[in-house]
């Protein structure tokens, strides 16, 4: 049943059959954060701003899912290619025994303490109100998040992607019509403003997560079964944590560092805030290929190396590698074609000042997504189908917080050098990477087969 797939169908017509769904589903995601500013500017700055606070703790829900996820994806799809459902099963529950743990932990906080949560953020009363409200309603989202999250990510593993962008479409779409219908009070429903935000996602979550155990229920491949929860094997609960961890770290540690970023231009002045918030959503938009094609590759290594055909997986990271650097230059066409449009509407807005730094900010992102497309295709997409999510840790870790966060605090407050510079240098982070990254990928010490055999025969691991 899973065994040599490659012979049945090419290279290019698998990964591009995984990369337009993962497509899909980023702009989806992006339309309904878009969705949520649009809407709350109706109701008041107050909400927006509290609603963006109270946000960031499902972004480090999400965080943590999705390292959590990325273990499960990294073990599910080798064990996909090796056809074994059994450990597929198994580690679908380790996985969610770490995640409905943390999902209960944030929904019981939401729910009985929201206003101390809101005071790590601010001592405005009005925002400490405004995005309690909003927290308690969110609190059932992250119950069905920590679930739904974890099958979705099998499913991706296993090359069901079409399925789970499915459930996205209908989550995402449901979120969006929600959101309208509680924020402003349409068709008799009650007018909550931003708590109304928080009503639509937990409902549309719930839907999604109802979706998921109805998709499970009727197909023949892998279950969203409780019952594995309970199944214990050491061997594959020691990989899985052997491989979460560093992806968590990774992740963590690069958001966290791009967020200085934002930290050390926020305190350039307002013309550079304006400037790189245009900047960032064409730049989202521009690597929205580049990050499809390290998730698509990624998995689609991980089917390969767990069929132990170690040279076909070589063969296919070269291919993955070339349309990585043709994603990279795709996006920064993209963002070429963006300037004129994003130039002329953030004329009406920005001053001459903001509208100097957009430009040339805009340029340099022509080409910093080639670097971003490198090496996240390499380090979150190829190492980690290999296995090996240490280096990625590691690198980053060391890139990014003894040469980017430094540098750009020392030519910002230190040297005091103009915007565009500090800008310039915070954006040769990914490009200081490369000598390693891909000196790492031609060594070939990240393709592992990591499966195991026997592992429900020895009774002492399980």
């Amino acid at each position: 049943m899973y065994q040599n797939r490659t012979d049945k169908n090419t290279f290019y017509s698998r990964i591009f059959k995984l990369v337009l769904p993962i497509i899909i589903q980023n702009l989806l995601s992006s339309a309904v954060s878009s969705a949520d500013v649009i809407m709350l500017n109706y109701v008041g700055q107050s909400s927006i701003s509290a609603v963006s606070l109270a946000s960031q703790y499902a972004n480090i829900l999400f965080m943590v899912f999705y390292g959590l996820g990325t273990g499960a994806t990294i073990l599910c799809a080798q064990y996909y290619g090796k056809g074994d459902t059994q450990a597929i099963q198994v580690v679908e529950g380790i996985a969610l025994r770490f995640s409905m743990t943390i999902s209960i932990l944030f929904a019981g906080m939401a729910l009985t303490i929201p206003h101390w949560m809101m005071r790590l953020f601010t001592n405005d009363a009005e925002l400490i109100a405004v995005g309690a409200s909003y927290l308690r309603f969110m609190s059932v989202s992250y119950l069905c998040c920590g679930i739904a999250e974890v099958y979705l990510a099998i499913l991706r593993s296993i090359e069901q992607v079409a399925i789970s962008t499915a459930l996205n479409v209908l989550a995402f779409s449901l979120n969006i019509i929600l959101n309208a219908v509680f924020i402003f009070g349409l068709f008799g429903a009650p007018r909550l403003g931003a708590a109304g935000v928080g009503l639509a996602t937990s409902i549309s979550r719930f839907v999604e997560l109802l979706a998921c155990f109805i998709v499970s229920h009727f197909r023949d491949s892998i279950k969203l079964d409780f019952r594995y929860l309970f199944v214990k094997n050491k061997l594959l609960f020691k990989d899985f944590v052997r491989l979460s961890l560093p992806a968590l770290g990774n992740d963590i540690v690069w958001s966290v560092a791009f967020a200085m970023y934002s930290v050390i231009i926020g305190h350039m002045g307002t013309d550079a805030v304006a400037a790189n918030s245009f900047v960032v959503v064409v730049r989202n938009f521009g690597t929205i290929l580049c990050f499809g094609m390290a998730s698509a590759g990624g998995i689609l290594l991980g089917n390969i190396i767990g069929e132990n055909k170690l040279e076909e997986a070589r063969d296919a990271a070269k291919k993955i590698m070339k349309l990585t650097v043709i994603s990279g230059a795709i996006g920064g066409l993209i963002v070429v074609a963006a300037m004129p449009i994003v130039l002329n509407y953030a004329s009406s807005s920005l001053s001459g000042q903001a509208m100097h730094y957009l430009k040339y900010m805009l340029w340099i992102n022509t080409y910093y997504i080639m670097g971003a497309a490198v090496n996240t295709t390499l380090i979150a997409g190829a190492f980690r189908a290999g296995g090996d999510s240490r280096f990625g840790f590691i690198c980053d870790s060391i890139t990014m917080w003894c040469y980017g966060v430094p540098l750009g605090f020392l030519s910002a407050f230190i040297l005091k050098l103009p915007v565009m510079w500090v800008y310039f240098l915070l954006c040769t982070d990914e490009f200081v990477k490369w000598p390693f990254v891909l000196r790492h990928y031609r060594s070939g010490k990240w393709l592992n087969n990591i499966t195991r055999d026997n592992l429900f025969q020895e009774k002492e691991n399980i």
